[in-house]
């Protein structure tokens, strides 16, 4: 193997985390011969409440298709070399994500639990400051507003 095996998807429809992870652990197995010994995951849900308080009835994301893909693939890529993974696996919410719903899924795969862990949260960082999404706000009142900055950790 040459580099980290990145698994990165853009997705317009709900998916399931879990079910996610387990076709993941399929694919790396197959790949690997075996799975390896640590791994770090983070499933990101819309909050029912906006960053103002009020009740939220959808998250809407905005994307270039093409360039978020891209740009997905290099902070997933860069976090790996950086960290030593094995493995990372991306899938991100676009369109109208309600609140509950799956918005991120990140797993790395790595040797030791350090560098999954370290790789893991760089990456969810890296996701939230660089990529390519724009997020606007859908209230129960009926206004929407688009998201300045991000929300703290």
């Amino acid at each position: 193997m040459d580099g980290p095996l990145l698994a990165i998807a853009v997705e317009p429809a709900p998916f399931d985390p879990l079910q996610s992870l387990f076709a993941w652990h399929t694919t790396l197995a197959a790949a690997l011969g075996d799975l390896p010994a640590a791994e770090s995951h983070f499933i990101g849900r819309v909050r029912p409440t906006a960053a103002g308080g009020e009740a939220l009835t959808a998250l809407e994301l905005e994307h270039y298709p093409g360039m978020t893909e891209t740009q997905l693939h290099t902070l997933a890529s860069a976090a790996a070399a950086r960290h030593g993974a094995t493995a990372v696996l991306v899938r991100h919410r676009v369109g109208r994500v309600l609140p509950g719903e799956s918005i991120v899924l990140v797993a790395v795969a790595a040797n030791r639990r350090g560098p999954a862990l370290r790789c893991c949260q760089e990456l969810l960082e890296a996701l939230k400051h660089e990529a390519p999404f724009w997020k606007r706000e859908w209230l129960a009142a009926g206004r929407s507003s688009w998201v300045q900055g991000n929300t703290p950790l």
